[in-house]
């Protein structure tokens, strides 16, 4: 390998742990920095699934009809913060304009490769340590009135079956059979086998945190404000605790990215993507294997503390807290498709995802600097996290990863 550096990687969600644990394995000196503890943001409220299913975009070709219907529909699983759509229209239009069916291939095409073996990537950076015991094996079933409800969503099943991903239907009374929590309504089910959910995310986070100090590394809480460079490459990360010298950094920090990639002079397209949970405690009936309520279009993990129904978009600003609407939807959504579920208590809780418009990640070397992106995940930030480390990782080591790093060029915006 490349002569061990000092790193420090900024923030400790799932992909700024993943990569200091394969940083720190390589040989580096390593600091795990963040203004919180460790899985405090989005990696804490998530729906805990490793989602290698989750190929397929949200911009395809049919989202402008789609969203035109879902915004004049107040019970849709798509929200707006009104306040704060004037800033978002530039960010909407670019969003937009990649809802192509040319668009659609190459953001499948790239997400396959950091999604697909997502199971095995959580595997390895776990193996033998405290957190594997946090990764369960289940299958994923996409849970629908009936079967032409099924049909309606061809497009998403065609691109998932070119890709492998072939599903087994089950309806009628049978849908019921294979999970008796569901509504006698709901019969139809398409069933993906062979995948996997994490049965308590924030506690998964905090391990893998203990996991990266027990191998070596160092955590420290502090905010980071900026960066010093020198010739135009990193020379430290500056913090409310002082400055951070080091021979590289990764910027794992989330929608928080946004205002560092200023620090640096780039000006990243990143949204915030609202994502709310309810979380029952004490169910009185768990689903057998995670699920989605597609007509609400949220997931539902059986977790080790509860039964966890998180998801719907929302966009707007990352100031204000709960939404109403979007909980409204999953307590509404969730109350039919499991009727008879008692529960002592449910938690709230709302997150921000970090879309980009071409609902692709940023990773690699932001330019010549020594800074490295591996944030602006979306949707599939838990699965893709151990495999954006280790990319991260090997680029900083000297390795050239074996996927195309193209689609995810940091750069990728400032042309």
């Amino acid at each position: 390998m490349a002569q061990p550096q000092n790193i420090v990687v900024i923030g400790a969600g799932i992909c700024g742990v993943s990569a200091a644990i394969w940083l720190r394995r390589a040989g580096h000196t390593v600091t795990l920095v963040d203004k919180d503890a460790p899985g405090a943001g989005a990696s804490f409220g998530n729906a805990g699934l490793i989602a290698q299913w989750a190929i397929v975009p949200v911009n395809t070709p049919d989202l402008p009809k789609t969203a035109l219907k879902y915004l004049i529909n107040p019970r849709s699983p798509l929200f707006i913060q009104w306040g704060a759509l004037p800033g978002m229209v530039p960010w909407l239009l670019k969003y937009l304009s990649n809802a192509t069916d040319r668009g659609t291939r190459h953001m499948v095409d790239a997400l396959a490769p950091i999604l697909m073996d997502g199971i095995d990537q959580h595997h390895a950076l776990t193996k033998g340590t405290s957190a594997a015991k946090w990764i369960a094996s289940s299958s994923y079933s996409y849970v629908y009135e009936n079967r032409a409800a099924f049909e309606k969503d061809k497009l998403s099943w065609d691109f998932k079956r070119e890709a492998g991903l072939e599903p087994e239907l089950i309806e009628g009374p049978s849908a019921r059979e294979a999970e008796p929590i569901l509504s006698p309504n709901l019969s139809c089910m398409a069933v993906l086998k062979g995948h996997g959910h994490i049965l308590n995310p924030g506690a998964y986070i905090e391990d893998l945190a203990q996991v990266f100090a027990e191998e070596g590394g160092t955590y420290r809480k502090a905010e980071v404000r900026d960066f010093t460079l020198n010739e135009g490459k990193i020379a430290a990360v500056e913090t409310d605790q002082g400055p951070m010298p080091c021979d590289h950094a990764v910027l794992a920090a989330g929608i928080w990215s946004k205002p560092l990639m200023r620090k640096l002079g780039l000006k990243v397209p990143l949204q915030a993507e609202r994502g709310h949970h309810l979380h029952f405690k004490n169910p009185s009936q768990m689903p057998r294997n995670p699920m989605m309520l597609t007509r609400g279009k949220f997931a539902v993990n059986p977790m080790s503390s509860g039964l966890r129904c998180a998801g719907t978009v929302e966009l707007g600003g990352i100031r204000k807290g709960l939404s109403q609407g979007p909980l409204n939807l999953i307590r509404r959504e969730s109350r039919r498709a499991f009727p008879d579920l008692e529960f002592d208590d449910v938690e709230e809780w709302v997150g921000f995802r970090p879309s980009t418009p071409d609902s692709l990640p940023l990773i690699g070397e932001i330019g010549q600097t020594g800074v490295h992106a591996a944030f602006g995940h979306q949707h599939i930030g838990l699965t893709a996290g151990p495999k954006t480390g280790r990319i991260v990782a090997d680029l900083i080591s000297g390795k050239r990863p074996n996927i195309p790093l193209e689609p995810y060029a940091p750069l990728r915006f400032q042309r």
